[in-house]
């Protein structure tokens, strides 16, 4: 059972994710509209790997008897400059998310709540993995400068991703 205090900071996390999903979504859609449909698409997966995110939180709290508190989420921006200044946003994002887990984290251990620091455990390795994904495109970004056809040549690949697969959410 968890206290009032882990409830409300995983609703709270509930909604960054959410958020997160959103942000993604307008960042797919700015994509599309200057034409770079493999980051489009790259966004696109990306919001469904932060709806999974969140959908972890709901159902870790439905499992723990604990009350879901669905809060409004945020309109994102919808301008955000260069491909590479749109991953440096990113970047920073998941960085955002990041320090909040580790919150989280810190929190669970503050109240000695040793399933909820299990569960966490997760979201603190998944972190690392969206920071290194970031970090890789925008080095990619740096190299490609302003060279068109090198960046029609990462938009390609950035096609290529694939959808989060069931086996990889893990049970957490």
């Amino acid at each position: 059972m968890l206290n009032e205090k882990m409830e409300e900071a995983i609703n709270e996390q509930i909604n960054k994710e959410m958020y997160s999903s959103y942000l993604y979504l307008a960042m797919s859609a700015y994509s599309s509209a200057k034409g770079l449909p493999g980051f489009a698409h790259w966004f696109k997966i990306q919001v469904e790997e932060e709806t999974i995110h969140a959908m972890k939180f709901f159902d870790y709290l439905n499992r723990q008897g604990a009350n879901v508190k669905l809060k409004e989420i945020q309109e994102p921006p919808m301008e955000f400059g260069t491909p590479l200044e749109m991953f440096l946003q990113t970047l920073e994002h998941e960085q955002f998310i990041t320090r909040s887990i580790h919150e989280l984290v810190d929190l669970a251990i503050a109240e000695k709540d040793h399933a909820t620091n299990a569960f966490l455990q997760w979201y603190v390795n998944e972190q690392i993995e969206e920071e290194e994904n970031d970090n890789d495109i925008i080095a990619k970004l740096k190299l490609v400068g302003d060279n068109i056809n090198s960046l029609y040549m990462l938009d390609n690949e950035l096609a290529q991703r694939l959808p989060p697969q069931p086996a990889t959410q893990g049970n957490a």
